[in-house]
């Protein structure tokens, strides 16, 4: 039997041949990546360990995103510990304010991330690199202290469930409406420790910025990884970016998926999941009058350029309700540049909405948009759980941008339909 690509990425990565779901492996890793939240443990991890320096330099990131710029001392403090590490080490890849993005949207675009490749991070959406045909997942912040330290980290294999999107996309749906019609099929839990891989007519013909998205939440249907066949959409978005040669996996023809899935997508809506989690989701059409506080389009989900101009297709020469604050974020300093160039800061400034330099910021309650009590929010980012945005009796509703940004527009849940 042959292998599926995920198993073909581990087994290269373990010095091996071949590799079956449930087998624990060692493998070698090719980018060890923390944030401004768990690199301190693993830092603190490394030196009472009596470590002296990282395996490699150039393979362990730090980009401090959560708290930054800092929003009280305790979180200037953990960046600190992050800059005086990457000090230390003489560290190539450590990113701060001026250079600074949303981690998972900034590796990819600066190439540090490639095709083939094996990533771990102290930090649960490192998934998102299987967009691009990496095998990428989140581990503890004492597994990446390990990980600096040698350069491998230990798997068990997982099984890969195929999940086959065929048909003609319907107007506004996005790679977010696919990645949540499906966690809201197959439930949180119903790709528990597998590999989700995208495949069909419908992901062949998605953008990058789509695949990343989809790759993204594949760990709100506790999904060990998810992943995208690279291909010349791939190649052509990492040519010229790559920092490291690469290579190109694809799963057999023989290849032992546990399940094959297959979606229609001229059946499927853009999607809204509601309180208080990703897979409580429902069409647009079915999302009745919930009135919203604030909107917020931005996070490693969907903070990407081709997110901007989505929300900005819908928002142009409207004003947002009244009583919604709009919060925009551009994931990373080129985002932030080109949306500008573009001239989407007019179109949102004009709107009344609120631009952001680049940080995680609400989406984990951090800042920039807390919830009070009562508060609703609409929102691009990837959880919606109990408190995530604020206040334990706030609500967040998680959409793509364009259902974001004509949410903003209504003052309710509404989609682009309904204003344009």
């Amino acid at each position: 039997m042959g292998m599926t690509l995920t198993e073909k990425i581990l087994a290269a990565h373990a010095g091996r041949d071949t590799v079956v779901p449930g087998e624990i492996i060692n493998a070698r890793v090719d980018i060890a990546l923390g944030n401004d939240i768990t690199a301190p443990i693993a830092i603190d991890q490394f030196r009472k360990s009596g470590a002296k320096s990282v395996f490699d330099k150039d393979r362990v990131v730090l980009v401090p995103d959560h708290f930054v710029p800092n929003k009280d001392i305790n979180s200037a403090m953990q960046a600190k510990v992050l800059r005086d590490f990457a000090r230390e080490q003489n560290l190539t890849h450590y990113f701060d304010i001026g250079q600074m993005g949303v981690e998972h949207a900034l590796l990819p675009e600066q190439g540090i991330v490639g095709p083939g490749d094996l990533v771990i991070g102290a930090d649960s959406h490192t998934c998102t690199y299987g967009g691009i045909g990496a095998f990428s997942t989140g581990v503890g912040s004492t597994d990446l202290a390990a990980a600096m330290i040698t350069g491998e980290i230990w798997l068990r294999v997982p099984e890969t469930i195929l999940f086959v999107f065929k048909g003609r996309l319907n107007p506004w749906v996005e790679g977010k409406d696919l990645i949540l019609y499906a966690i809201g099929d197959i439930g949180v839990d119903g790709a528990r420790y597998a590999s989700m891989e995208f495949s069909g007519p419908v992901i062949e013909d998605l953008g990058i910025a789509g695949r990343l998205t989809m790759a993204n939440m594949a760990i709100e249907a506790g999904a060990k990884n998810g992943i995208v066949r690279a291909d010349e959409k791939t190649e052509d978005y990492v040519r010229g970016r790559a920092q490291r040669q690469y290579e190109i996996y694809i799963s057999d023809p023989d290849a032992g998926f546990s399940r094959t899935i297959v979606y229609d997508v001229e059946n499927i809506e853009p999607q809204v999941a509601f309180p208080h989690s990703p897979e409580n989701t429902r069409p647009i059409s079915e999302a009745g009058d919930i009135r919203i506080d604030q909107a917020v389009i931005g996070s490693c989900t969907n903070g990407r350029i081709e997110d901007l101009r989505s929300a900005a297709a819908v928002l142009k020469g409207k004003k947002i309700a009244s009583h919604v604050r709009l919060i925009v974020i551009p994931a990373t300093p080129w985002i932030y540049r080109t949306a500008m160039d573009e001239g989407l800061f007019d179109i949102f400034l004009d709107a009344e909405a609120v631009i952001s330099p680049p940080t995680c910021g609400p989406c984990l309650g951090g800042y920039m948009g807390i919830l009070a009590k009562g508060e609703r929010a609409v929102a691009t980012t990837n959880r919606n759980f109990v408190g995530r945005m604020g206040h334990p009796e706030s609500e967040v509703y998680l959409a793509n941008p364009a259902v974001a940004a004509a949410s903003a527009i209504l003052g309710k849940i509404g989609g682009p339909g309904d204003v344009m």
